[in-house]
């Protein structure tokens, strides 16, 4: 039996919390240490109809059908067949929707977040970066493109080491 078969019957507040546990295990493609549920790509997840809706981290993003049908995929596996997928993309994906744990697992893995609330009304960030090697904030943006077009690439005075940042929106 199949987790969505073993929860078909559960009360809807159930089954939502294990579609999102499904959501959870399903990674970024670009940035594989975080899932899409930290990313805050995952916006909501409805009983009636039942449907998750996710939101791309800006409009061209070129992984947003490789997370669609990797989301399909974990969906399908865990038996959850008749939940729809669909994408919005209005309000636009901020920075600010990344949850603590994945701005943790960005630094580990070398990618600076910007602090929360710089997502709201500006597209430039006014702060340093922190380095997510050093933590220093002696920072300087090297390009407005970085290794996907939702990163820039800054490098690090104080370590001289470069990094990727989220651009804030």
């Amino acid at each position: 039996m199949r987790h969505g078969e073993a929860v078909a019957g559960a009360a809807p507040a159930e089954r939502m919390r294990a579609i999102w546990g499904v959501l959870a295990g399903v990674p970024d493609p670009e940035i594989p240490v975080i899932s899409v549920v930290d990313l805050g790509i995952v916006r909501t997840v409805t009983a009636d109809p039942p449907r998750v809706t996710i939101t791309p981290t800006y409009t061209g993003c070129p992984a947003t059908q490789a997370i669609e049908r990797a989301i399909r995929a974990a969906l399908d596996e865990a038996g959850f067949s008749e939940v729809a997928v669909a994408t919005v993309i209005s309000p636009p994906w901020s920075t600010d929707w990344i949850s603590n744990e994945g701005r943790r697992k960005l630094r580990d893995f070398g990618i600076s977040p910007p602090p929360r609330g710089d997502g709201r009304g500006h597209l430039v960030e006014t702060k340093p970066s922190v380095c997510p090697h050093c933590g220093s904030v002696e920072t300087e943006e090297i390009s407005r493109f970085g290794s996907t077009p939702c990163k820039a690439l800054w490098r690090c005075r104080s370590c001289a080491e470069p990094f990727d940042q989220f651009k804030c929106h």
